[in-house]
């Protein structure tokens, strides 16, 4: 079964998920220079802080904290520094933190020497210099895991549309290159079954397909900045999460045509391409 994580820094929307089976809960502290790389884009920004981690952290019993830092950067009059950013958050209880938006093995190099053993590791590969680099970054040691980011690194490419980096085997040729290493890694954010412009289903045999372990559940799954009724949110995930799961099992077993569900996943990502000209 895929590791599904969620984004959010409500204890009782936490619990909710917990208690659903959504194995790691999301804290996205990322906001420096997010803002401009996604102007205009209808994309999460989060804004979540340190004392998030740590009212998150007190309220979970079973499910892993994870951390989203900020990309690596020095000491100015408007935050703190890399390193002090990563020391707080350790602190604060995150079990693994990733590092989003880095281009270079020195950025992976001077991250994992600021976590220094203290939580898991967790590469958000989301630049086409990352792409380009990736060789050397993944010849660093201290990497737990890693992360295809569909959006930005689509945003990066001029692309259109997220997904596309499905349809044109760039997800595939990086999941070779983990798989050699030995490296766990997931890909991308899936809807509810059913929903989504490329339909979940397709997405999560996808995931399968390609060996993939976990995947960042969507804010179309569930967003409770305008759900706000937890009985509602407790019903969303309740049977979302049962649909995914059951999903989930038809394609351990073999009752999915992966091949097949590639072609479809090329054939839809063109028509959306077309649709929107």
């Amino acid at each position: 079964m895929l590791k599904l994580m969620y984004i959010t820094n409500k204890p009782e929307v936490a619990l909710i998920a917990e208690k659903n089976g959504v194995q790691r809960i999301f804290v996205d502290m990322e906001y420096i220079g997010k803002s401009d790389r996604q102007g205009g884009m209808d994309t999460v920004q989060s804004f979540h802080t340190v004392d998030d981690v740590r009212k998150i952290k007190k309220c979970l019993t079973s499910a892993s904290l994870m951390a989203r830092c900020n990309p690596i950067h020095e000491k100015t009059d408007k935050y703190s520094s890399s390193k002090e950013e990563i020391d707080g958050v350790i602190d604060a209880g995150a079990d693994i933190i990733m590092l989003p938006f880095f281009k270079t093995k020195d950025e992976v190099q001077k991250f994992i020497s600021f976590v220094d053993g203290r939580a898991k590791t967790l590469l958000l590969i989301e630049t086409p210099e990352a792409v380009e680099n990736i060789d050397e970054i993944l010849e660093v040691k201290g990497i737990d895991e890693v992360f295809v980011g569909l959006n930005d690194l689509s945003l990066g490419y001029g692309m259109k549309f997220m997904f596309e980096l499905l349809a044109d085997g760039t997800v595939e040729r990086l999941c070779t290159k983990f798989v050699k290493k030995g490296l766990p890694y997931g890909f991308g954010g899936i809807a509810a079954l059913g929903k989504g412009s490329l339909p979940a289903e397709r997405v999560i045999a996808e995931h399968y397909r390609l060996g993939s372990t976990c995947a960042i559940l969507s804010r179309s799954f569930c967003n409770t900045n305008i759900i706000t009724d937890l009985n509602q949110v407790d019903e969303i995930f309740t049977k979302g999460l049962k649909e995914i799961r059951d999903w989930e099992v038809e394609c351990e077993n073999g009752n999915v045509d992966f091949i097949e569900n590639k072609k479809q996943i090329r054939d839809a990502v063109v028509q959306i391409l077309n649709s929107i000209g």
